[in-house]
């Protein structure tokens, strides 16, 4: 859930051999008075969610998507039996909560990925709605797995912009799927073995809008503490700007057994100016003559104010 920042990495170790280390955060950056980021690490859930919609409506539309992610069952046994189908019936069950809250006027983002087990493998199960990214740094290789759903990915899958000019367009913050508003609201899901020494990194686009690719991967491949290198990537992004809320969660997996049964570890190879504002496709003719909306600080669970570092 949109839980307090971690001072030190988390260790869970779901079944025999294979080991969890996670760290995750969350900052309202630098020009936010308020943080509609909300998340949830909790084996075997890792996900985050960036609300839309200002005047509070944002933090409630993040904060009742973690909330339906951590009433899954599995959250409170730590089972590793999730699947996609799961997954969806209670993201439909957020956007419900979501509309019915909000009156529609909300949404938020939510990527992800969830440990899953089948056949006695484990895998990463990656979920995605909106601009939110995974990404996977398994075996030297370092890619974003989540595919963004906004207008400039559209672009570019249609080879009207190439990856480097979406990162300046002017539409670049207009997504075209959403939990809580809009007519397209089903995820994308993707299933992953998990590798020995994957790093697993989950962010809000807060972070992206900040940060290149490389210099994502420069921090999460020298850096080898979880929590350290979540708190390297925030500080990262304030220091390039820190427009818009950032959060991120890192997943490290040790100890994955080999077909054979045996386990191991393998080492891990060493814009414009203004406020960052997603909005749905549906809202974003009203970004030049409305008024951005005041964003709005995410909150814990029981309505206390996270702990949002600078």
């Amino acid at each position: 859930m949109n839980q307090h920042p971690a001072s030190v990495s988390s260790t869970i170790q779901p079944g025999p051999g294979l080991s969890l280390t996670y760290g995750y955060g969350t900052d309202r950056g630098l020009r936010r008075e308020l943080n509609e980021d909300s998340y949830i690490a909790a084996d075997p859930v890792f996900a985050v969610a960036d609300g839309m919609g200002g005047h509070e409506a944002g933090e409630i539309a993040s904060g009742l998507c973690v909330r339906a992610l951590a009433a899954m069952p599995q959250v409170t046994t730590g089972e590793r039996s999730i699947t996609a189908a799961v997954l969806q019936q209670y993201l439909v069950r957020a956007d419900n909560s979501i509309r019915e809250a909000t009156g529609a006027r909300a949404g938020t983002t939510l990527t992800g990925a969830v440990l899953v087990e089948q056949m006695g493998r484990p895998y990463w199960l990656v979920l995605n709605i909106g601009d939110s990214r995974t990404y996977r740094l398994s075996q030297g290789r370092f890619e974003q797995i989540s595919v963004d759903h906004s207008e400039v990915q559209e672009l570019v899958d249609a080879g009207e912009i190439t990856a480097q000019e979406a990162t300046v367009h002017p539409r670049r913050h207009v997504v075209t799927r959403a939990l809580g508003t809009g007519d397209e609201t089903e995820a994308d899901y993707w299933l992953l073995p998990v590798e020995a020494g994957d790093r697993v990194l989950v962010c809000s686009d807060g972070l992206t809008g900040e940060l290149a690719d490389e210099d994502i991967l420069r921090i999460l491949s020298t850096v080898a503490e979880p929590q350290e290198a979540v708190d390297a990537l925030i500080q990262a992004a304030l220091r390039s700007g820190g427009r818009d809320n950032v959060t991120a969660i890192v997943v490290d997996a040790r100890n994955v057994a080999n077909d054979d049964g045996a386990g191991t570890t393998a080492p891990r190879p060493t814009s414009a100016d203004g406020d960052e504002v997603t909005l749905p496709r549906a809202q974003a003719a009203e970004v030049v003559t409305q008024p951005l909306p005041s964003p709005v600080e995410a909150t814990d669970q029981n309505g206390e104010p996270d702990d949002d570092r600078r």
